[in-house]
């Protein structure tokens, strides 16, 4: 495999295992929400983001083999979509602050170098704007409720913010895709991310949390224990029946 296709499989599983392990993440609400509306909802962005992992590890690889027979250390997705679903302030939280970098991403996805990928995100970002809208629209009802669900808001913005700039870290790999044309560079929409994060926030009447230091490390297999804690249950079948056939 040449440097160029090595980084390029890279990307396709970052991107992959980005959705991949928040779709699981928000599967773990099927059954659980606070409303059948919200349950149907967060069910339905776990398939939209695992339609999206399969595509797109499928492209890299063999899907099902990514997916469910890599260890900790071999994912590549960022830390912020492996972050426990909390109460549903903080889901939603993690849900904008992902969905909005995602959106703008897919955005610029469609002028890639690359066929693939093109076709791949001219479909999905239709989905992802969904999932950002009902993310704002959320996080507004919340912040502008009453004194607890603003408190919770507050309380899950301020557990999600500091894995907002791993989402704009360039390293060697996503630097050869950007000068290839394949990748958009994500310094270059960094502020209108923050932007829109802030318009938001301002209609939430809340506070954008402090800048904390920033966590990096998801791109490269550094991982938090919740991950670990994702995996088990979703390669469980895999890993005591590797054979099996469906």
């Amino acid at each position: 495999m040449t440097a160029p296709d090595a980084a390029r499989v890279d990307y396709l599983q970052r991107l992959g295992d980005d959705s991949l392990i928040l779709g699981q993440r928000l599967s773990e609400w099927c059954g659980h929400a606070p409303a059948l509306e919200v349950d149907l909802t967060l069910a339905n962005f776990a398939l939209d983001l695992i339609g999206q992992a399969t595509l797109l590890l499928g492209e890299a690889g063999d899907a099902d083999e990514l997916a469910f027979h890599r260890d900790v250390l071999d994912f590549k997705n960022c830390l912020l979509v492996e972050q426990p679903n909390g109460d549903f302030a903080q889901t939603i939280a993690r849900q904008l602050l992902f969905s909005t970098w995602q959106h703008m991403l897919f955005q610029r996805l469609t002028q890639s170098s690359d066929r693939f990928l093109v076709e791949f995100a001219s479909k999905a970002v239709k989905e992802v704007a969904y999932h950002r809208e009902l993310a704002s629209d959320w996080t507004v009802r919340l912040g502008d409720g009453t004194d607890e669900s603003a408190r919770r808001m507050a309380e899950g913005l301020d557990w999600c913010w500091r894995f907002v700039p791993e989402l704009f870290d360039v390293d060697a790999t996503l630097q050869s895709l950007i000068d290839s044309g394949v990748a958009p560079d994500p310094r270059q929409f960094e502020d209108e991310y923050r932007s829109a994060i802030a318009a938001v926030l301002a209609e939430a009447k809340l506070e954008a949390p402090a800048d904390q230091r920033p966590i990096l490390g998801g791109r490269r297999g550094h991982h938090s224990e919740h991950l670990g804690h994702i995996l088990a249950p979703m390669q469980y079948l895999q890993r005591t029946y590797p054979d099996a056939k469906w």
